[in-house]
C-alpha cells in the first residue's frame, strides 16, 4: 500500500515566509497536525485546506503520494 508524505510542505512554508508558530498563533492547524504531517501520518481533508489557503496552493503543493 502507498503512503501520501507531506515532503514539500514545510520547505514551502520556509520559501512564503509562514512559520510553525504563526500557523498555531492563528490556528490554521493545531500543532498535532503539523507533527502528524512531519510523520507523514494521517490527516484531515479540512486541515489540508486551511494550509492551503494560508500558503496560496494546491495539495498537490504540499503532499504526494507514493507508491
Amino acid at each position: 500500500m502507498g503512503k501520501i508524505v507531506f515532503d514539500k510542505l514545510f520547505p514551502l512554508m520556509k520559501e512564503k515566509g509562514l512559520s510553525t508558530y504563526a500557523i498555531r498563533k492563528n490556528k490554521i492547524v493545531s500543532e498535532t497536525t503539523l507533527q502528524n504531517m512531519r510523520q507523514n501520518k494521517a490527516v484531515t481533508t479540512d486541515s489540508i485546506a486551511s494550509l492551503c489557503d494560508a500558503l496560496d496552493c494546491k495539495p498537490s503543493d504540499i503532499m504526494e503520494y507514493i507508491p
